[in-house]
């Protein structure tokens, strides 16, 4: 390798291990712990390539990123980060890095992808690198336990050849993350392809999907919804996959665990697809997400030219408590019909009361009919969770979770009965006053007293 090379980390061992390495294979290199100094050696017009950490002591490597771009268009920045989230990942993209690894990373595969990125900025050292559109779909936003663990196995995933099986409901953003690990994987200048059953249904099928895919990522679609000879189609594609072997990938709505007892999946298909299981939790399992997501749409909506919009506290309280049945997509169309709608800039509660009445499948989280009991309505609810993790267990931390769940729920019903009264609410519930409050505290409930009649 031939050129020079910046390196901003805050770990002295990392500056002197890449310092080293990278002056062996022929690089100059000049290291520091401080983004100032980075900053500077770029505006002096130092460096062929920067390889910087996100979280310094004086700021944020992605920040910058754009002062980089805008200063010397065309200069390759390298993050690496111990922040292993998809965020970063994708944060990185937006801010139009020319790579991204999450540490622990590989000294090997550094070296290569730095090597790439020098040979690059020799063959065009004034053209700015052109990352091709984002397509408008749903956004990976989160920031409950679920997403996090999501973003960790992602990130985990990434850059191996492990076949990877997706599981979630429908509007859920399975074939999202498919798409992102592919993007951010070393197979992301090569084709990722999509292909359902019509795709397979000849013999010639699997060939042109293998041509098709040139060695990148093939995405069986609904793997659940295809037929057993179209399955054994795929199997055989998996076990010769000729010359350019690709990555392969699937997603499913259906529990494929059931489906395998039952028949209607092929156990050597789901055994060769299951390298790597990943559950994309339904939006009722993620509630305290709802608030972040539908600002986030607010924002998209009004940078497509629609009017600003806020949702006011109660608007936002019934998206919390709706059941979502179409999850995240469900969820965006919802927020865009009422930018349209909405009479102000607040959304009013019944704005967003005659948006969800016309939602279809309306109803509680837990659901059942009216006879049933609150204990069986919570196994039944429990049960399809456990099934929608496949062979994996559900994020740790569970207990917590569902008590929150059905504790928060409980204590703003109460309140609401009692009028506020806090002393009335813990003798309904049967708890000490001094409890109550904690509690009021760290669920963060909003307590309103008023007149009740009793």
């Amino acid at each position: 390798m031939d050129g020079t090379v910046l390196v901003a980390d805050d770990d002295r061992t990392i500056r002197t291990v890449l310092t080293q390495a990278l002056t062996r294979a022929g690089c100059k290199v000049h290291a520091t712990s401080s983004l100032t100094t980075l900053m500077r050696w770029v505006g002096e017009g130092k460096g062929d390539v920067v390889i910087t950490d996100v979280m310094m002591p004086d700021g944020n490597g992605l920040e910058m990123l754009p002062k980089i771009s805008e200063d010397r268009p065309g200069l390759p920045v390298i993050v690496i980060s111990a922040q292993n989230t998809i965020m970063t990942a994708i944060q990185a993209a937006e801010a139009e890095a020319y790579d991204y690894l999450p540490k622990p990373f590989d000294l090997p595969d550094l070296m290569k992808r730095t090597g790439k990125a020098l040979e690059q900025k020799r063959r065009a050292p004034t053209a700015p690198v052109a990352d091709e559109e984002r397509p408008d779909e749903l956004p990976l936003v989160g920031r409950t336990a679920a997403m996090q663990a999501l973003y960790r196995l992602v990130a985990r995933v990434m850059n191996t050849d492990l076949p990877v099986l997706i599981s979630g409901e429908s509007g859920t953003g399975k074939s999202l993350i498919a798409k992102e690990i592919h993007d951010f994987s070393d197979r992301r200048n090569l084709p990722f392809v999509v292909v359902n059953a019509a795709d397979l249904s000849d013999l010639e099928g699997p060939a042109k999907v293998l041509a098709k895919a040139k060695g990148g990522t093939i995405l069986v679609d609904e793997i659940g919804d295809i037929e057993d000879e179209v399955q054994a189609r795929i199997v055989r594609m998996m076990d010769t996959p000729g010359e350019h072997s690709p990555r392969f990938m699937a997603t499913s709505q259906v529990n494929l665990n059931a489906a395998m007892d039952s028949g209607t999946v092929r156990q050597d298909l789901y055994y060769r697809l299951n390298g790597a299981a990943i559950h994309v939790p339904a939006l009722r399992e993620r509630v305290d997400d709802i608030p972040l997501l539908v600002e986030h749409f607010l924002n998209r909506a009004e940078r497509d030219g629609a009017p600003m919009r806020v949702f006011s506290e109660e608007a936002m309280e019934l998206f919390r408590a709706y059941s979502w049945p179409g999850n995240v997509r469900q969820l965006e169309n919802a927020v865009r019909r009422l930018v349209l709608t909405a009479q102000a800039e607040e959304v009013s509660r019944g704005e967003a009361e005659l948006m969800l009445g016309a939602q279809p499948q309306a109803g509680p989280l837990l659901g059942g009919d009216d006879s049933e009991k609150l204990s069986a309505s919570v196994a039944r609810h429990l049960r399809r969770y456990f099934d929608l993790h496949g062979n994996m267990l559900p994020p740790a931390g569970l207990y917590a979770r569902i008590l929150r769940e059905i504790e928060l729920p409980l204590i703003e019903i109460a309140l609401d009965a009692t009028g506020g009264n806090q002393a009335k609410c813990a003798d309904l519930l049967g708890i000490n006053r001094n409890t109550l409050r904690k509690k009021i505290t760290d669920l963060d409930i909003h307590v309103t007293r008023r007149r009740k009649l009793m």
